[in-house]
């Protein structure tokens, strides 16, 4: 008899834990509900992922505060940009588009056509 009872209790024992493990993992899948105990249950909120942008930004005191050297530094490759952007420009207005006064303006010299067939040009309002 008391070997009887003694399988009886196991039995009981090992179904009331299956139970209780089946409860568990199904109160993990299952999204909290609002009910009137609980109206405002926290969620899980995860935080968005920050990608790293490939530009780094300076910051204000990288920005505009800087030694005299580096102003320096930094005038003086200002004037060599602007000294180069000179001499091609010079370079520029030696063509004959910009030095000869026989082209008008114009980018290509204008045909001399016959005094019978010349046209009104729009781009230098002259009859040519």
């Amino acid at each position: 008899m008391r070997f009887v009872l003694v399988i009886l209790i196991c039995l009981l024992g090992a179904s009331f834990n299956a139970n209780a493990q089946k409860a568990k993992k199904s109160k993990d899948k299952q999204q909290p509900v609002d009910n009137a105990f609980e109206p405002f249950a926290p969620e899980e909120v995860k935080a968005p992922i920050r990608k790293s942008s490939k530009k780094s930004k300076k910051s204000y005191s990288t920005k505009y505060n800087k030694t005299l050297e580096e102003k320096r530094e930094e005038f003086a490759k200002r004037m060599e940009a602007n000294a180069k952007k000179e001499r091609k420009m010079q370079r520029q207005m030696e063509k004959p588009q910009y030095s000869d006064p026989s082209y008008f303006g114009h980018k290509n010299k204008p045909k001399k056509r016959k005094p019978s067939k010349r046209k009104f040009c729009k781009e230098c309002g002259i009859v040519h």
